[in-house]
């Protein structure tokens, strides 16, 4: 194929954006369905197409987008989905399905543009309504509006609701607003007009300088600084260079990355051009995890629609230059988030940690020079060069820059994907925009903070006392934890911590790749360890033991998976000693979650002295006598639940 002929393939940005735009003035209202993961399971493709159906029944005019594989659905013109069709005509509504909204708790969502009008726990059932008042009557359905937990008043404007008003989203700006599956209305709203910026006017050394400037650090969990890291690989010769997008994101109660993929795939396709552009790439991969297959559906339809107009290929932007973009999965190994396990993964091999020098920079995929980021780095890089690097500098602290995403999820009332700018303290997020915690029951009813868990298996908790430190890469490194990923798994009070360390050990346990004996056999130790205190065969040395074998996979560890594997544990051992120490010691779970050191007891109010639960006792430990409540010798008793089957007065109790 000749230059000229490549050309003509190129798309006309300024051209798109302004048709798109005249386009949309025709509609009255854009009606948009959070098609995200978590909306998905709850039934919102199902809302999407009763949308669909009632509006054709009304006889109202609106504009679908028709994907081939739906064609069976229905739609206001059956003729147009047989043949699996794109129609844009001039019609009263737009109805489009996006990524995720990130208010997840109050999923399903539905959108009313330019009303914002968001509704909240959509039903089938509740479509009809909405059509009925929203879209013909432009009446709000009160009843489906957020409530706001202290006021109780209904919140009608979308951008007033304190989760969302009290964000900073400035990466995450179109997720949960575009149509995911349509690179014109990302494009419409500024979209590759950075990376074509990269291409056509900038030098590989005036983006790295301007990414460097922008003081972004590594929002995968190292923190690298992002403009180093890539000013390293330009200045390695090679004739091919590679850039890596790490999607692969293992962390229990992390989604971030992936709402990112599913909700706007061409941010992360746009920062992949521009790092290809700042080191001389030519090669770029996308690395998901298998268990991502939306994400991993919608950065392929993102790549085929980049590659149609020119933006991806042989000839980008009419450059001449060359840069493409492939989808690789991965086996979800948890591992295989550390870079050296991941280029080992794409090579074919089994994804395994290798020692460093050398790095990616200097040798890493198939020996050549190669940048990781992951996936929320790279979208945050087209909103820097828009910005300006001293714009994006004013945001965050001294030494943490711009925003942080965080899935905040646990015992809080407004449970989702949120962005804030470092040095948001977690009372802000927890209290604010999380709405405040909430009981086992999921009641909003003034249950206490506990802790919350941040920066997942290689994390570490934060407590009370830590409300009100501002959160960036150092503060929290200087409390032993880190900012990691982002996962933050908020606690009430009736959560025993040690429970908590257990959970991330056995995971860490079961994803250790192996490869070294400290990290192979030390959390399995650990978790033996942490084993006998819940179940109460502890004693003092164990404690000992398990601090002294946590600093050793610390030290020891090869890779930083690795290396911060005993971060949950250390974090509470220093912070929740006594509940560590009534496990041991006075063989009790303080918050009766242990099932081993709960305690059976009779309440003297309820007994009423018949003596079945004594003769049903195995090990005669309980004894009393003919009106006098009976009572259990805690000694004697060997909590085989005996007592509690037999009496009918639910007298007898375990906790």
């Amino acid at each position: 194929m000749n230059a000229s002929m490549l050309t003509k393939q190129i798309i006309d940005l300024e051209k798109t954006r302004e048709n798109y735009n005249k386009a949309c003035t025709a509609y009255k209202m854009r009606i948009v369905i959070c098609a995200g993961t978590g909306c998905m399971a709850n039934g919102a493709m199902s809302i999407y197409n009763k949308f669909r159906e009632v509006i054709a029944e009304r006889g109202l005019k609106a504009d679908v987008v028709l994907e081939k594989e739906e064609h069976h659905h229905v739609a206001h013109n059956d003729k147009h989905a047989a043949a699996g069709e794109s129609q844009t005509v001039n019609n009263n509504f737009l109805l489009v399905q996006s990524g995720c909204q990130g208010f997840c708790q109050m999923g399903p969502l539905v959108t009313i543009y330019p009303q914002n009008i968001l509704y909240t726990k959509v039903k089938v059932s509740d479509v009809e309504e909405i059509v009925d008042r929203t879209l013909q009557k432009g009446e709000s359905v009160d009843r489906l509006l957020y409530e706001c937990h202290d006021t109780k008043h209904h919140v009608k404007d979308m951008n007033k609701i304190p989760f969302y008003e009290r964000q900073k989203r400035i990466m995450l700006k179109l997720c949960g607003h575009i149509n995911v599956n349509d690179v014109d209305e990302y494009i419409a709203n500024g979209g590759y007009f950075m990376a074509r910026k990269a291409v056509l006017e900038m030098t590989a050394e005036q983006i790295c300088k301007e990414i460097l400037d922008s003081g972004l650090r590594g929002r995968g969990g190292g923190g690298f600084p992002t403009g180093r890291k890539w000013e390293l690989t330009r200045i390695n010769e090679s004739d091919t260079k590679y850039i890596i997008c790490n999607g692969d994101e293992g962390d229990p109660g992390a989604f971030m990355d992936r709402c990112v993929m599913e909700g706007n795939p061409h941010s992360v396709l746009e920062g992949m051009i521009i790092a290809a552009m700042a080191v001389n790439a030519s090669i770029g991969m996308v690395y998901v995890r298998t268990e991502y297959p939306l994400a991993v559906q919608r950065l392929k339809k993102a790549i085929k629609s980049a590659r149609e107009n020119g933006i991806l290929g042989e000839n980008i932007f009419g450059s001449g230059k060359k840069f493409d973009i492939e989808v690789i999965e991965g086996a979800g190994a948890f591992v295989c988030g550390e870079e050296t396990a991941l280029i080992a993964s794409i090579e074919g091999h089994r994804g395994m940690p290798t020692m460093k020098p050398p790095f990616p920079a200097e040798k890493g995929l198939f020996g050549k020079p190669t940048v990781i980021n992951n996936v929320e780095t790279l979208a945050t890089i087209p909103v820097i060069l828009e910005m300006g690097a001293a714009k994006y500098r004013e945001l965050g602290t001294e030494t943490s820059k711009g925003t942080k995403t965080f899935a905040l999820t646990g015992h809080v009332a407004n449970t989702g994907l949120i962005e804030v700018p470092f040095g948001t303290t977690l009372r802000e997020i927890v209290g604010d925009i999380g709405g405040g915690v909430l009981d086992d029951e999921g009641n909003n009813c003034g249950v206490d903070f506990k802790a919350v868990q941040i920066g997942g298996p290689s994390g570490g908790c934060l407590t009370k006392e830590h409300l009100d430190l501002p959160l960036d890469y150092d503060n929290l490194r200087n409390v032993g934890a880190m900012v990691g990923s982002g996962g933050l798994v908020v606690m009430n009070q009736n959560t025993c911590m040690i429970q908590i360390a257990r959970f991330f050990m056995q995971f860490t346990q079961n994803e250790s790749c192996g490869k070294c004996v400290v990290c192979r056999e030390g959390t399995r130790q650990m978790l033996a360890l942490l084993d006998e205190i819940i179940e109460g065969r502890a004693d003092a040395q164990t404690l000992e033991l398990l601090e002294e074998l946590a600093e050793t996979v610390r030290i020891g560890s090869l890779c930083g998976l690795g290396k911060t594997a005993p971060n949950p544990v250390l974090s509470t051992l220093e912070y929740f000693r006594d509940e560590y120490n009534a496990h041991v010691f006075d063989k009790r779970c303080p918050t009766g979650n242990c099932e081993a050191l709960k305690t059976y007891r009779i309440i003297a109010e309820k007994c009423k002295a018949c003596g079945l639960c004594a003769k049903k006792c195995p090990v005669e430990a309980i004894e009393g006598a003919k009106g006098v409540p009976y009572v259990i010798d805690a000694e004697k008793c060997i909590k085989c639940g005996a007592c509690i089957n037999a009496c009918r007065f639910n007298a007898v109790v375990k906790g």
